[in-house]
């Protein structure tokens, strides 16, 4: 009995101890900035304008696609947040032919990421996002009634977390997860630690607008059953499923363009041949 008691109290205090481990690297972990190498030189895109965003005492970069216009009206624009091992400049190819569609396109970097200072966590990315989104709004070739927010993975988290701070027309989420606190379990360790929770799940089941939730059926890293779960929750929901895993999702890029147009087409945020080709 004593040898029992001893060993349990091991236990417990071994326990402890990693749980303070994960609490102390959760951020390492989820943000894993250090693991991504920043190009040594931008590249150069006619019409790309790079910003600098004040949020929470730092400066962080973001990049503005302006949308292709046959007028000069004002047309709808796209925020978009990358994954937590990507970068602003790994994106930029991708979302040009939005902005060719008319459709203008920020992409927005995390505090400490790239070139941008700070520190990434759920309240600095989501001050950064909140100030990218303010002075989107204030451009004259930007309707603010027709703001998209797009998120991919822990971007999901980010742009969901904007969702609840600031009006959008629609919300578009990419192998998007439930809740950063339901991956504890992965690590036998309690929900409560988890720092930056970014229920997803709550925000997504009472948001207002059209909800398009995009995740790949063989996703290794967020199960596709995160994706089902936003579908079910959401008011007012599309889901498209593609043959892919989480970092080939989506598969095939011209694919995604025509599914992410016909939502917002259906949603009346967009329409066929409203810019230059």
């Amino acid at each position: 009995m004593h040898f029992l008691l001893k060993f349990v109290s091991w236990f417990v205090l071994l326990y402890f101890v990693y749980c303070g481990f994960l609490f102390l690297v959760q951020r390492q972990m989820m943000f894993p900035r250090d693991m991504v190498e920043t190009p040594a030189e931008t590249e150069e895109v006619p019409g790309l304008e790079k910003i600098w965003i004040n949020a929470d005492r730092e400066k962080v970069e973001a990049w503005f696609l302006p949308p292709v216009l046959t007028h000069q009206e004002k047309g709808p624009a796209l925020i978009f947040a990358h994954g937590n091992a990507e970068l602003i400049d790994f994106w930029l190819r991708d979302f040009i032919s939005f902005a060719q569609m008319g459709i203008g396109v920020l992409l927005v970097e995390y505090p400490g990421y790239g070139r941008s200072g700070g520190t990434a966590s759920q309240h600095s990315v989501t001050e950064t996002f909140v100030a990218a989104y303010d002075l989107l709004i204030s451009r004259k070739d930007v309707d603010p009634s027709r703001i998209i927010l797009a998120g991919r993975s822990i971007g999901g988290g980010a742009i969901c977390q904007l969702a609840a701070r600031r009006p959008s027309a629609a919300l578009i989420l990419m192998s998007t997860f439930i809740s950063a606190r339901s991956f504890a379990i992965r690590y036998l360790a309690p929900g409560f630690l988890v720092r930056d929770p970014f229920d997803n799940r709550a925000v997504v089941a009472s948001y207002p607008g059209p909800v398009l939730i995009i995740h790949g059926k063989n996703d290794e890293t967020i199960p596709y059953s995160h994706g089902t779960a936003l579908y079910e929750v959401a008011e007012q929901a599309k889901m498209v499923t593609y043959e892919a895993g989480h970092n080939d999702c989506p598969p095939n890029w011209e694919v995604f363009r025509q599914d992410v147009g016909i939502f917002l087409e259906e949603n009346r945020l967009w329409q066929q041949g409203a810019a230059i080709r």
